[in-house]
């Protein structure tokens, strides 16, 4: 049985309590074998990063919580030699004595999870709070001071973990740096993929009003990927579209209007068409 967490980023609002909660937890606090006090100053080793996604009138703003992924191929364990253990339950733990002055090891993680602490001269990361959770604990602190549930914690076979992932879709935030995290992502779309958008209206006895309960198709290349309805203002949404994936087509289907077509070209950034005007 292995630690792992999910992390929803549709859920979070940037309230920075898990921040908090690490800082309260490590800064000034020694826990041999596990961590030396962590700095009082600079970033700490959890984070949360803003992702803004679209354009006025249609922006979306996502956060997302980052921390030590404990990799099961962790690239700071191979650069380590012995400083840094894998624990059987999944844990990644920088032993705060082998570590000393190993500031090469900062550089060794890929995700960018290791903090280097001048006081200390030490790398250091968010262990899961392991401390804990071996005297314990059910979960590490930012599950429970979470107001809005961004952070599950599971402790299943690989074998289980792996039927979730592949049944929720949840990912790894930075996919193809390898490494094999045990920190998976939901709803990471809002982050690291693109939208394309619009809205819908039309001219009705001398007013231009809102498009209600149309039906709005993507295609590509003459296939269609998806289909949606606009909402109660007229607005629609096709997300989870990968960056610089070319020209997509917007067929526009609503009873009592000619139908329209629209053509977007989706490059690094998602895509707002703005009002289409529907004729009668």
């Amino acid at each position: 049985m292995k630690w792992n967490m999910i992390i929803d980023v549709a859920r979070c609002e940037n309230c920075n309590n898990c921040l908090l909660a690490a800082k309260d937890e490590l800064v000034g606090n020694d826990f041999p074998g596990y961590s030396a006090p962590h700095a009082p100053q600079g970033r700490g080793v959890l984070r949360i990063e803003r992702h803004v996604r679209g354009s006025t009138p249609m922006v979306d703003v996502a956060y997302v919580p980052r921390m030590c992924n404990h990799c099961d191929d962790a690239p700071c364990v191979k650069a380590s030699k012995g400083a840094i253990t894998k624990r059987d339950d999944g844990i990644v733990v920088f032993d705060p004595v082998k570590c000393k002055g190993r500031r090469d090891l900062v550089a060794a993680c890929p995700y960018d999870a290791v903090v280097w602490n001048e006081q200390e001269q030490l790398p250091q990361t968010w262990f899961f709070d392991a401390h804990l959770l071996d005297t314990g604990w059910d979960a590490p602190r930012c599950v429970a001071v979470c107001p809005t549930k961004v952070f599950e914690v599971v402790r299943v076979t690989d074998e289980e973990m792996a039927e979730r992932v592949k049944k929720e879709g949840l990912r790894p935030v930075k996919s193809g740096l390898g490494g094999r995290p045990r920190v998976h992502y939901r709803n990471l779309q809002r982050a690291d993929r693109c939208f394309v958008g619009g809205s819908l209206c039309a001219e009705t006895n001398g007013r231009v009003e809102c498009v209600v309960d149309a039906e709005i198709r993507l295609s590509r290349a003459g296939a269609e990927l998806a289909h949606t309805r606009s909402d109660a203002f007229g607005d629609f949404r096709f997300d989870d579209l990968v960056p610089g994936s070319g020209v997509y087509q917007l067929s526009v289907l609503a009873t009592g209007f000619a139908p329209a077509e629209v053509e977007v070209d989706l490059q690094a950034s998602s895509v707002v068409v703005g009002e289409i005007h529907l004729q009668s």
